[in-house]
């Protein structure tokens, strides 16, 4: 089986060090832009009609995989799959951010949580209707947030 991903665009952000980076978007007041490349620009007809999109991406500075990890909220060590963490065996993040307008081939969004020059491998649209799950259990994170 042959598996290939392709870069669509490039995500900046004033996050120029992990460090600087909240350890969710939703707690980030900080906007960036992404920018598509122009072979994708028609292919974001009809994305300003959401408020909210999910980008999904590479995490570029990851820095290998580690089956056991800490995190921001805790300083135990879980199970890579039971975070968010970004050295995973394939390393790609997920980030619902709020899409606050387009121009062409830029996106302007808010509540950024990624790294300056990210690569950006697909947009989603967040559809409460679809996205949106009650009776949620949040295992160990449970004391965090």
């Amino acid at each position: 089986m042959k598996f290939e991903l392709k870069q669509i665009g490039m995500i900046h952000t004033p996050y120029r060090d992990k460090k600087e980076i909240p350890c969710q978007g939703y707690r980030s007041e900080k906007t960036g832009e992404v920018e598509i490349f122009r072979e994708f620009e028609d292919a974001m007809k009809d994305i300003e009609g959401f408020s909210h999109i999910y980008l999904i991406y590479y995490f570029h500075e990851a820095t290998g995989y580690v089956p056991l990890t800490s995190t921001f909220l805790d300083e135990e060590k879980h199970g890579l799959f039971a975070t968010r963490h970004y050295n995973r065996p394939n390393p790609i993040g997920i980030s619902i951010v709020e899409l606050i307008e387009r121009k062409g081939n830029i996106l302007r969004i808010g509540q950024v949580d990624m790294l300056n020059g990210t690569p950006l491998l697909d947009i989603k649209p967040y559809v409460s209707h679809f996205d949106l799950r009650t009776n949620v259990k949040i295992g160990w994170l449970k004391s965090k947030v």
